[in-house]
């Protein structure tokens, strides 16, 4: 199975991540847990300028192919092999990223994001999305208090950077995918306990497993 992970920034993608790995394991799967951008060579040279704050100017249709160009190569070398060996594949974002990001909060077009994520991912659509849902507002105020805990850490936040109404349409965009495919998301309230969350992420996992 491939699981994706999905969310606006601050939304607990990568404690739930985390926790849904472990409860895997501990029942016995064999699990890969990787991330968009920077899940292979080539995506971490992408990641420092993707997501650096340092980087400025960027051309919308330049971050889409570089998006594009990562998840290509990361199919082909991270996702798929995995496949192959029987791990179930846990990916923090992926093609539906492009499609909130670029698409409803760049305003590119999203048929042409539809057609550029297909040929890139070659088949390899996760069969489970779990959309950790939250108010951007509460999403950015977790990013900086993380930011503020850890003065030292990547320097990763040019799309926290980004205007509120921005990152309100991120969201928005997100939800309509889920309205579009009901049976591969699952839309999780994620401004709950953590504990709560991680409860209905298994179990949207366990029934998709189950069926």
């Amino acid at each position: 199975m491939f699981i994706t992970f999905e969310g606006v920034e601050g939304s607990g993608k990568s404690t739930q991540i985390a926790r849904l790995q472990a409860r895997l394991e501990a029942a016995g799967r064999a699990v890969t847990v990787t991330r968009q951008p920077g899940g292979c060579e080539l995506g971490l040279t992408l990641r420092a300028i993707l997501l650096s704050t340092k980087t400025t100017n960027l051309d919308s249709r330049a971050e889409l192919f570089l998006y594009l160009a990562d998840r290509a190569q990361h199919v082909a070398e991270i996702i798929r092999p995995a496949q192959q060996r029987g791990h179930i594949v846990i990916c923090d974002r992926f093609a539906d990223s492009t499609v909130a990001y670029q698409g409803y909060g760049r305003g590119l077009d999203v048929g042409l994001l539809n057609t550029l994520n297909d040929v890139a991912v070659a088949g390899a659509w996760p069969q489970c999305t779990l959309l950790l849902d939250l108010e951007p507002e509460q999403g950015l105020r977790r990013t900086l208090a993380r930011a503020l805990a850890n003065p030292h850490g990547a320097d990763e936040g040019r799309f926290e950077a980004e205007h509120l109404e921005f990152h309100r349409r991120v969201r928005q965009g997100y939800l309509a995918l889920a309205t579009l495919h009901p049976r591969r998301f699952a839309v999780i309230d994620a401004s709950r306990d953590v504990d709560q969350v991680a409860q209905d992420v298994w179990q949207a996992v366990a029934e998709r497993l189950a069926g």
